[in-house]
């Protein structure tokens, strides 16, 4: 067996608990000093920004492009700076030059007035961004965007000296303190230690006495008591072998008393024994015969306990497995439902800026015009030609105006309804024709991207009682389907929308001129998760919901209709819920 030296084992846990407190103090110095010099380079950017900001913000105002790339190359020769990029209101690049954040790395903290600190930990990248504010007739404007990079690399060259020193001291600490303790340990533990077993492996068991401690130590310690507890267990090991021989003396003497009364009880044994041996015989057999039913019995219990467990956890799991699959393609067919209402509001909030923005630019002239006039009022150099100039250019903004607003209104007001109605369950009487079209007016965005027209044909008188919300999701996603699907490699796709009444039942007929399905395609149209685009995020759940709602939902039937280049066909029948 491997002997193993304590001195060695104490002194190794001793040095390894000295080596890991300086390393980690030593580690915790280095990113103080990181961040301590990190924070110096930030307020220098922070100078540097002062310095710069009129001149870029000028350069960027007047259009000065030239100007505003020879500033940048000013600042990127300075060797903090490791990149800049400059932008104007529109976020487009002026200017960049050096080191670039990529978008996937790039974290921000906002800070004050509107400043953003810029920090990447996989591109060793640092820095901040701010804003060009020109001032101009007490008003302030946004012309751009300046963000200046710095990087770890200069951090490291500014305290590259300082961790070198670190590390040294480090370094001879531990060497002097390695030596010291080895010099102490071999004096204190090891040597004494040594002298004790050298002496124990003299020992000699027939005479113990001559086998006694004899250590020469002035000092009063471990080792002492241990040689005194040595010394007192070789007394009390004397003391028991006197003991012993007397005990073995006295055993040997009841032994043989012993043996004359195990001759006598084996004797009367013998004669009890005969008279039991047939009786006990009889019964032996008895009682294996009963054993072998028990076990027979038992055994059978067992299966059955088994498979009754067994079934028991089975049902169990089953109805598990089914309660959760259930609620998985509920969960599914909720969020494909509303991820069409998400991507269809972040279009129409896209469309409405655009009136907004130009309302928002008419207000601004004509709040200008009024100031202008109000300085000629009171200049008292006022005209009929300014008059007449003002009259027109502030009916000419109102004009602009109440038409951008009105159609921000319209925007909001149908795809409000079409949202509202897709997430309320309510039935309510609809007029068909003018639901129709607030439901495309709600993806006019969407279509406004392309070259495809859709066609409605419906009678304008005709209303039902129904789920609204049902009929929207269904349209929606019909028409989103042509447009993803069917028209993928048709420029000027064509959808049409026929609606009639039948038998006190709404019948839509959908049709597009799109690619088309095959006969396999169409047999798996509505099944879930079947889709011919999964590798560009098509989740194959559509069509699925489609079917849903027109079944379970609106407690109609649909049925489609399709050949390879001939478009895809839709009939859609809906009761009124009024006559059922």
């Amino acid at each position: 067996m491997k002997i193993t030296s304590i001195s060695r084992k104490l002194l190794t846990r001793v040095l390894s608990v000295y080596f890991i407190l300086t390393i980690s103090v030593t580690g915790v110095q280095i990113i103080a000093e990181y961040f301590n010099t990190k924070s110096h380079i930030t307020s220098e950017l922070l100078t540097l920004q002062k310095t710069i900001s009129g001149s870029l913000t000028r350069a960027v105002w007047e259009l000065n492009t030239q100007q505003a790339v020879d500033i940048s190359e000013g600042l990127i020769a300075i060797p903090m700076i490791k990149g800049i990029t400059v932008t104007d209101e529109a976020n487009n690049v002026i200017t960049q030059l050096g080191e670039v954040l990529s978008a996937s790395n790039l974290t921000s903290q906002d800070t004050f007035n509107e400043h953003k600190s810029i920090s990447s930990i996989s591109d060793g990248l640092f820095g901040h961004s701010f804003p060009l504010v020109f001032e101009f007739s007490g008003r302030t404007t946004t012309v751009g965007t300046v963000t200046l990079l710095s990087s770890n690399d200069v951090i490291f060259s500014r305290i590259e000296v300082g961790i070198y020193f670190l590390i040294g001291n480090a370094i001879v600490k531990t060497t002097f303190l390695v030596f010291l303790f080895l010099l102490a340990f071999a004096k204190l533990l090891t040597e004494p230690l040594q002298e004790l077993t050298d002496q124990i492996k003299q020992l000699d068991l027939h005479d113990p006495e001559a086998s006694k401690f004899h250590i020469v130590n002035d000092e009063r310690n471990e080792l002492n008591i241990l040689e005194d507890a040595y010394n007192n267990l070789i007394d009390e090991l004397v003391e028991f072998k006197d003991k012993l021989a007397l005990s073995q003396r006295e055993t040997n003497s009841a032994n043989d008393k012993l043996d004359e009364q195990n001759l006598l009880l084996e004797q009367e044994v013998a004669k009890k024994t005969s008279t039991l041996s047939s009786t006990l015989l009889r019964m032996e057999v008895q009682q294996k015969e009963m054993l072998e039913q028990q076990h027979q019995l038992e055994a059978e219990n067992n299966r059955r306990r088994k498979t009754e467990s067994t079934l028991i956890t089975t049902n169990k799991d089953l109805k598990d497995s089914i309660l959760e699959l259930s609620k998985a393609q509920d969960r599914l067919l909720e969020a494909e439902k509303m991820s069409s209402l998400g991507q269809l509001s972040a279009e129409v909030s896209h469309e409405i800026n655009t009136p907004i923005g130009i309302s928002i630019t008419s207000t601004s002239y004509l709040s200008d015009i009024i100031t202008k006039l109000q300085q000629d009022i009171n200049a008292q150099t006022l005209s009929k030609r300014t008059i007449d100039s003002f009259i027109g250019n502030a009916q000419h903004s109102i004009e602009l105006l109440s038409n951008n607003l009105q159609r921000a209104a319209e925007l909001i007001a149908s795809f409000k309804q079409v949202a509202v109605d897709q997430t309320n369950d309510k039935v309510r009487l609809i007029n068909v024709a003018k639901y129709l079209d607030e439901i495309i007016q709600s993806i006019h965005p969407k279509l406004k991207k392309t070259n495809h027209r859709i066609k409605v044909d419906c009678d304008q008188h005709i209303e039902i009682y129904t789920h609204p919300g049902a009929i929207a999701q269904i349209m929606i996603n019909l028409i989103i389907n042509s447009i993803f699907h069917g028209f993928q490699d048709i420029n000027r796709g064509k959808m049409n929308i026929e609606v009639a009444i039948d038998q006190k039942r709404l019948v839509i007929l959908y049709k597009d001129n799109g690619a088309g399905l095959t006969e396999e395609q169409l047999t798996h149209l509505f099944d879930p998760f079947y889709t011919t685009k999964s590798d560009k995020g098509g989740t194959g759940l559509g069509t699925h919901i489609i079917k849903n709602l027109v079944v379970g939902t609106l407690s109609g039937s649909i049925k489609a209709e399709s050949k390879p280049g001939e478009g895809l066909s839709y009939q859609i029948s809906i009761p009124d819920l009024r006559y059922s």
